[in-house]
């Protein structure tokens, strides 16, 4: 039976890598009642970061203070009527971004002692402190003598994991890993948070974040490598490894009902579903409409890129160079594919701040005041990205000659190495700012290519292209170029809180309001607003890649 316009709403939160996102919406039709954002205050600061160490660190508390802005917004716009009827939650965080907690599920930061401390705090996707221990973490899973558990994790471990920050924090600060009863990830503290747990045992950990990033999967013995495994890594690593169970849940399950104290703090009712969390790129791609044979794309600070597939008949085949592959990841009932870039929309912003770091710095200027140079230095931040693009799209590349890595952050896929980094060949003394953002955004579809003829190489059809995230939606430019060098069209839906629609289907299936994802996903989808197709330049950029991929192996030889 067809739901009833206005009488059920579900929510769906969505942690970003720099702001809490909510929006309301009506699960018959999937309309927007309402939406509002916050960004993380200490995270906004700058505080607990350290760019050159590779430290990205976020208090829990910006994470509770969001919620509770973004929900207050959200009951301002739609009223306490609209509020009632809300009939689930479900939440997506960026991860790997997991933390150490005691055992009743809290974080260590939100201890007095642990209250300053780095390491307590949640250890963001794009922390790549720890490059050193997921190094150790690949090599002895291959040498060890016993399974090798990066299998399905594209064969390869990466440094924006699950174990590898875990063994980072531990040898960075003792005291940690003494106090530490287990780590959980930000998609799972959420709904443990909101549902009043108050036991790590009883935690239901996401499928989408343990399967894609903590090593587990469903043909090895108790879900995670063995015990002997973790205890040549470290010791220490045996009670996490312990205290996290052996299954996983599906993010159209029920994690729990929203606790009393936190629909009073809310202003939302009592008692209502909490779906079991997931990373931001899962839910995103099923808000975005994934479906068999179709490449979402995630377009933000960094890229991911999500596939699905039936499961296999017989055995399932490890696909390699990629960031994992899961049953029920994305889609219950088939497997879900990711890989992506590490530095995506970053680079962008570098080269943004590289281009106002004398406005910034420079503070003795005698021909304007300071408070004016702030100003102007705001005003330039909002418009030299389109101003960049406006003359760069005049530009042939052909004439330029620039060739650039997109390895700002290292690479994810496809064959993840966090230790290479960009490069730009081909300068010369006529070259300018334009000239030079766009060799940096063919440098970002460049990448995007590599993953999808990875995919390819290894037998996965690629039907069509979604594009969702900020870049998706606000940059014709850049989404062109990536179709050409693509050469396959990408397809847009409507709306800028796509990741959060996601969430808002998979709150609906926990509340029973739908019975599966795909029934859910039909009635609550966004239009697609605008397609970008191949034009002229496929040719040209095919060539261009040629060099990309030159480039990027001379680079990495080195």
């Amino acid at each position: 039976m067809p739901l009833i316009k206005d009488e059920s709403y579900v929510l769906g939160l969505d942690y970003g890598t720099d702001s809490c996102r909510a929006v309301l919406i009506d699960a018959s039709d999937g309309s927007q009642a309402g939406v509002a954002v916050k960004y993380y205050p200490r995270w906004k600061d700058g505080l607990y970061c350290n760019a050159a160490m590779h430290q990205f660190r976020q208090h829990p508390l910006d994470y509770i203070e969001t919620l509770e802005g973004t929900l207050a917004e959200i009951i301002r716009q739609v009223g306490c009527g609209s509020a009632a009827k809300i009939k689930g939650i479900a939440i997506d965080t960026t991860g790997s971004t997991p933390c150490a907690v005691d055992g009743q599920g809290c974080p260590l930061a939100l201890k007095a002692e642990f209250a300053e401390n780095p390491g307590a705090m949640f250890i963001l996707w794009k922390d790549h402190s720890a490059m050193d221990e997921a190094a150790r973490i690949t090599q002895l899973a291959k040498s060890w003598g016993g399974c090798d558990y990066t299998c399905y994790t594209g064969g390869l471990y990466s440094c924006e994991w699950f174990w590898a920050k875990i063994l980072r924090v531990f040898k960075e600060d003792p005291r940690i890993a003494e106090q530490a009863v287990s780590f959980l990830e930000h998609c799972d503290w959420m709904p443990m948070l909101l549902t009043g747990c108050n036991d790590i045992q009883a935690a239901r950990r996401s499928r989408s974040a343990m399967g894609h990033k903590a090593l587990w999967h469903a043909s090895f013995d108790g879900g995670y490598p063995s015990a002997d495994f973790f205890s040549r890594l470290d010791p220490r690593l045996v009670k996490i490894r312990d205290s996290l169970g052996s299954t996983t849940y599906t993010s159209d399950t029920c994690a729990g009902f929203l606790a009393s104290e936190w629909a009073d703090r809310l202003g939302i009712p009592a008692g209502i579903p909490v779906a079991v969390g997931a990373l931001d790129a899962h839910m995103g791609a099923v808000g975005g409409g994934i479906q068999n044979g179709w490449l979402v794309k995630v377009m933000g600070t960094s890229c991911t890129d999500i596939l699905v597939g039936p499961l296999p008949h017989g055995r399932e085949v490890p696909v390699p160079g990629i960031c994992g592959q899961v049953d029920g990841s994305i889609i219950p009932g088939m497997i879900g594919y990711e890989a992506g870039q590490s530095s995506f929309g970053d680079a962008y912003a570098w080269f943004k701040n590289l281009l106002l770091w004398p406005l910034r710095a420079i503070t003795d200027l005698k021909c304007i005041d300071a408070v004016t140079q702030k100003q102007l230095a705001g005003e330039l931040s909002r418009v030299i990205i389109p101003m960049l693009e406006k003359y760069a799209l005049e530009l042939d590349s052909t004439e330029t000659g620039i060739i650039a890595l997109d390895w700002f952050n290292g690479r994810r896929t496809p064959d993840v190495n966090p230790y290479v980094q960009a490069a730009v060949t081909g300068l010369h003394l006529g070259c300018d700012a334009p000239n030079l953002y766009r060799a940096l955004v063919e440098a970002t579809a460049f990448g995007s290519r590599a993953i999808m003829e990875r995919f390819r190489e290894e037998g996965m059809t690629i039907r069509g292209i979604i594009g969702i995230g900020g870049i998706a939606r606000k940059s014709s430019f850049i989404m062109q170029i990536i179709a050409d060098v693509l050469n396959i069209p990408i397809h847009i839906p409507a709306g800028d809180q796509i990741m959060a629609l996601g969430a808002t289907m998979f709150a609906s299936v926990a509340a029973g309001l739908y019975p599966d994802i795909n029934s859910a996903q039909q009635a609550m989808r966004s239009p697609i607003e605008k397609m970008y197709t191949p034009g002229a330049a496929v040719n040209m950029y095919n060539s261009m890649y040629k060099h990309y991929t030159a480039l990027g192996q001379f680079t990495e030889s080195r």
